[in-house]
């Protein structure tokens, strides 16, 4: 079976985190991606969170269906030898703080020079233009800027960031986007482009609609916990054998199977409670019905009540959880990947299903430039020339 990308060559560039996942998720459906590393500091994320004998496990996720090479930019000969590989790739993907290829003799006018077909996505923290372009940018900093944070939390605490990459991993899915549209361009035109994509962006816009409302409205959305003004009951609520569920009402007659299921039917002919808005504004009373018919039920009785009922409601998952997880399991959301390392090593699978070209995770992340001879060699680099450009420390 033919993957829909197969026949496309990406190079990667980038690194931590959004740049090489957006060149994953292209590996994933077929594309030959060239991870490309510098010779004595590998790309961050080999080191990053925890490791199983010194071999990083975030890597082997980031790193799966691409082969690794080693390749110092700022020198001429490595910057000479990159042009040599872009000169039949379809992508590129980097997130050098802007200006950077461009003091390499790598920037977009060089390169399509080289290859006029090539599509150049440029990930950075602010984009390619702007008074805050030359600035180190990480996602944290584009929670903190999008407006994430300033919606997240309790009422009373402080701006809440998450625990994990939030604003690179939606900032990859824009980017595997935005080089599949380009692409689709070039086949329209023949002809590469540039995609400028700023990490603070992606983000903003997973938010709804602030903007229009304060445009509107002079509304700024506050913080409200894991409550909505949008409707209620809407909160998680803990079990009698001290876990979690979450409930949703974002119908009304969702709310209403809940308001009966808990034993409160009498709330249900409240005028307040005919729209969502009204029910938010009474969310103390609603989340205190619920809560205390929660309260005397074990988690699983909880959501075996509720879905007979018909009402929205899941348990609160750890990994543990998820790995136990029946529907999980018929998804195939968690994979098992053969690892030359590790052996074997679970992890999450593409993130979607395509029902006659599916994507598939063909490998984990691999050892640190463990492709170079091979890549390099396929682009007449005799053994010699090799052995002295990693003398050098070109490779």
């Amino acid at each position: 079976m033919t993957a829909p990308l197969d026949g496309i060559k990406v190079v990667d560039l980038a690194t931590l985190f959004a740049g090489p996942l957006a060149a994953a998720f292209l590996g994933d459906f077929g594309a030959d991606v060239v991870k490309v590393e510098h010779p004595t500091k590998p790309d961050p994320s080999r080191g990053h969170g925890p490791a199983r004998d010194g071999v990083g496990l975030w890597w082997k996720v980031l790193g799966r269906n691409k082969r690794t090479v080693t390749l110092n930019l700022s020198d001429p000969d490595g910057a000479a030898l990159l042009r040599r590989l872009l000169a039949d790739a379809d992508v590129l993907v980097e997130n050098f703080r802007p200006g950077t290829l461009e003091r390499w003799g790598l920037g977009p006018a060089e390169l399509h020079a080289v290859n006029p077909r090539l599509v150049i996505a440029r990930i950075s923290g602010f984009g390619q233009v702007g008074p805050y372009a030359r600035r180190p940018g990480f996602g944290t900093l584009a929670e903190a800027m999008s407006g994430f944070a300033a919606a997240t939390g309790e009422p009373d605490g402080p701006p809440t960031l998450p625990p994990f990459g939030l604003a690179d991993s939606v900032t990859a899915l824009a980017a595997a986007y935005a080089v599949m549209l380009a692409l689709r361009a070039r086949d329209a035109t023949g002809a590469g482009q540039v995609v400028d994509l700023a990490i603070i962006e992606p983000i903003m816009a997973m938010l709804g609609p602030q903007v229009t409302w304060y445009d509107q409205l002079g509304y700024i959305q506050p913080r409200l916990g894991n409550r909505s003004n949008n409707n209620a009951p809407r909160n998680t609520y803990r079990c009698a054998d001290g876990r979690w569920v979450a409930v949703s009402t974002s119908a009304q007659s969702i709310a209403e199977r809940v308001l009966r299921l808990v034993g409160r039917p009498e709330l249900i002919d409240e005028p307040w409670f005919a729209t969502g808005s009204g029910r938010a504004a009474h969310a103390d009373e609603l989340d205190a019905a619920v809560s205390a018919w929660v309260a005397k039920r074990d988690r699983d009785e909880v959501v075996a009540a509720f879905e007979e009922a018909q009402a929205a409601v899941a348990p609160v998952y750890d990994v543990r959880d998820i790995l136990a997880d029946p529907q999980y399991a018929a998804l195939g959301t968690v994979r098992t990947v053969p690892d030359e390392e590790l052996g074997a090593v679970r992890m999450q699978n593409v993130p979607f299903r395509l029902v006659d070209t599916p994507g598939e995770i063909r490998h984990a992340g691999r050892r640190h430039g463990q492709d170079t001879d091979a890549v390099f060699g396929a682009l007449g680099l005799s053994a010699e020339e090799l052995a002295a450009l990693r003398e050098r420390g070109v490779l």
